[in-house]
């Protein structure tokens, strides 16, 4: 490892960095979680990053590294690419130092995070669609401009600042067993495990990666920095091709393992956490959370770390239909009826006497060119899950009314 790595990820270091991110970090109390506790066997913990001022962690990587430059370097201004919440951390780190900041985003970011980058003051560019290529036109800006690079995640300053979260959690929960930490690019799995081990030797550091983008996983096995030739998933915090090499023998030294989850499971765990912790966590956050179904052991303590909540409305909305069309909480069936009165009201009384709810009707009297023989009735319905659902559609079979269950949409 290079001198530059053991000069910054050392307990000297983490601790400087721990006194100076309070003067930008709200406090983060670990919550413990009942439901989330069954569900994992294991008394689990949730860090919630997630309620930052800026939504998420990445204050912390941000200002602890403009601290530690020059004033000369500060003075020229700063310039970073970012999916949004590194963006949103550096604006403010620069806003709170007085300094211009320059953010480059790919154009896929959510709006709600382009809008806060800006409100910070930063100037927002938008390039490319995913993270490596706005890091191109990032590079190319700074080199143009005499700008001061400050880089998400392959940078040892700011990895020391996201270990800050390992000290706080050590000192809440000194016998923690598990830390489960998100990895897009690698900086904050490199802080956390780093700082982990130089406190207690014994606590497990798991990576959580989307599988739609599970470079580090593919460079752990490689034994290298690898770079996967495309990368797709909801996740778009975590949506990177390439880990950092200069944080990568940090994390091949003191990661204990790496866990993948789908999309899917993403939805499923953003409404637990609504439903059960009244809080928005985005997909990337939401990554140790799907993870806790995926853990081989019990009775140890956990700590999921939420690492942001900045999630725009038109995402939520969608997570939030698609979660309730796969738990079975809304669902549509299909039922030709002859076409005459009363045999819509027929198939209403059978879903209200099973206790369902109708959210959605469509009655097409075109689907045969016989109307007197059937007309299609299309019925979205709200159920309490998948056995709710099973009696309903059994009740209308049991009246002779044949449902077909069919794509749901909202």
């Amino acid at each position: 490892m290079s001198d530059e790595v053991q000069e910054m990820l050392t307990l000297p270091a983490f601790e400087q960095a721990a006194h100076k991110v309070r003067e930008v970090t709200q406090e983060t109390k670990l919550i413990e979680s009942p439901h989330f506790s069954e569900i994992a066997g294991n008394r689990v913990f949730f860090k919630p990053e997630n309620m930052q001022r800026t939504g998420a962690y990445k204050v912390r990587g941000a200002y602890y590294k403009i601290s530690t430059l020059s004033d000369d370097e500060r003075k020229h201004g700063l310039i970073t690419a970012s999916a949004g919440n590194h963006a949103q951390g550096v604006a403010y780190a620069a806003q709170r130092y007085g300094v211009p900041a320059t953010i480059v985003m790919p154009a896929t970011t959510p709006y709600i995070k382009v809008e806060r980058t800006k409100a910070l003051g930063a100037e927002v560019v938008l390039a490319g669609d995913v993270y490596d290529e706005a890091y191109a036109r990032a590079l190319e800006l700074a080199e143009e401009r005499g700008l001061t690079f400050v880089h998400p995640f392959n940078d040892l300053g700011v990895a020391t600042g996201q270990g800050t979260i390992a000290m706080e959690i050590v000192q809440e929960l000194p016998l923690v067993d598990y830390i489960l930490v998100p990895i897009g690019g690698g900086g904050l799995a490199t802080g956390v495990s780093t700082l982990a081990k130089l406190l207690n030797p014994h606590i497990k550091v798991i990576g959580v990666e989307p599988a739609g983008a599970a470079c580090m996983k593919a460079s752990l096995e490689a034994g290298h920095v690898v770079k996967l030739p495309h990368v797709s998933t909801i996740a778009d915090g975590t949506a990177v091709q390439e880990p950092g090499d200069k944080i990568f023998p940090y994390l091949q030294q003191n990661l204990d393992g790496i866990i993948t989850v789908e999309d899917e499971e993403l939805i499923v765990a953003f409404l637990d956490m609504v439903e059960n912790h009244k809080m928005i966590v985005e997909n990337s956050g939401l990554l140790t959370v799907a993870a806790l179904r995926h853990l081989d052991f019990t009775g140890k303590k956990v700590v999921s770390i939420l690492s942001g909540g900045n999630m725009d409305v038109i995402t939520m909305s969608s997570v939030v239909q698609h979660g309730l069309i796969q738990r079975d909480r809304i669902f549509t069936v299909s039922v030709l009826l002859p076409d005459r009165p009363g045999e819509l009201v027929n198939v209403a009384q059978v879903i209200a006497e099973s206790k369902g709810n109708v959210v959605r009707l469509d009655h097409n009297q075109f689907v045969t060119t016989n109307r007197n023989a059937a007309v299609e009735l299309r019925v979205t319905i709200e159920a309490f899950g998948t056995a709710h659902k099973q009696q309903i559609v059994e009740a209308l079979e049991a009246k002779g009314f044949r449902p077909r269950l069919i794509q749901a949409h909202l």
